[in-house]
């Protein structure tokens, strides 16, 4: 199918789920499917003030992009990264959901420390996990789903939430999962203003704790962590390659004996 053919690239968009877009996560999904835009053509026909005064510049830039214009460069300007990603390959395939809360929890969170130390915040958190290619006789999967913040943030707590909500939407039973990541996009400086009429606040003193989390564990990484991590996740590395922690696992400690 040719792209460039405008009858063709109507007939695609047509079939395409709003909500399959990027940029577009559930509770935008849901507000524009109540406004009857439920497909992408109908997101692309969107009159532009009103998706930006109802969802923002993030929206705006979609919408944007489906009508062939690019908004959505690697580096605008200044330079600044428009994207901040954290990602792993599992050390041993993830077949529970359990397992991948835990995995997508610490790469929220270590996605909130980078974001921090640049000293950005957030408005659109995606997440996304894949099988392999190469696993013999596995279910191929691949998928990915991005929710947009209703301020911009840069408070773990907040990116955790979008993450796992993200995730519950693509997760699918009976597949081996050898890798996820979360991505963060839409990134602002501290200095922006928030809008009055938000239909949300920043958590009171949500910069100070970040702050004192960020400060403790410069110490010592996850001297402090987020109880979704989970304390000895299976899905980091396989477990005949872990080297013996002598000092923390009693079964580790080598044993003498004496005659």
């Amino acid at each position: 199918m040719a792209l460039s053919d405008p009858v063709r690239l109507k007939k695609l968009m047509s079939l395409v789920a709003a909500g399959d877009v990027w940029g577009v996560g559930h509770r935008t999904e849901k507000g524009l499917a109540a406004m009857g835009i439920k497909t992408a053509l109908a997101l692309a026909e969107m009159d532009i003030r009103l998706a930006r005064r109802l969802y923002g510049v993030t929206l705006e830039r979609t919408i944007r992009e489906l009508r062939g214009e690019a908004c959505f460069a690697l580096e605008e300007g200044t330079g600044a990264k428009q994207q901040l990603v954290v990602s792993r390959s599992f050390g041993a395939r993830v077949t529970q959901l359990a397992q991948m809360q835990q995995a997508v929890t610490k790469y929220a969170t270590r996605a909130g420390e980078k974001l921090r130390q640049e000293n950005r915040l957030a408005k659109v958190v995606t997440v996304f996990i894949r099988s392999s290619a190469y696993d013999a006789g596995g279910v191929p999967y691949s998928n990915q789903a991005t929710e947009v913040l209703p301020v911009p943030s840069q408070d773990t707590r907040d990116i955790i939430a979008a993450a796992q909500l993200g995730l519950s939407r693509i997760w699918r039973e009976g597949v081996r999962y050898a890798k996820a990541g979360v991505m963060l996009s839409d990134l602002q400086g501290y200095e922006t203003q928030l809008d009055l009429f938000s239909p949300a606040a920043v958590r009171p003193g949500s910069e100070k704790l970040m702050a004192t989390i960020d400060k403790i564990n410069r110490e010592g990484r996850s001297r402090i962590f987020f109880a979704g991590e989970g304390i000895d996740p299976e899905y980091a590395m396989r477990r005949e390659m872990l080297s013996p922690a002598y000092t923390t696992q009693w079964k580790d400690i080598p044993a003498a004996f004496m005659r």
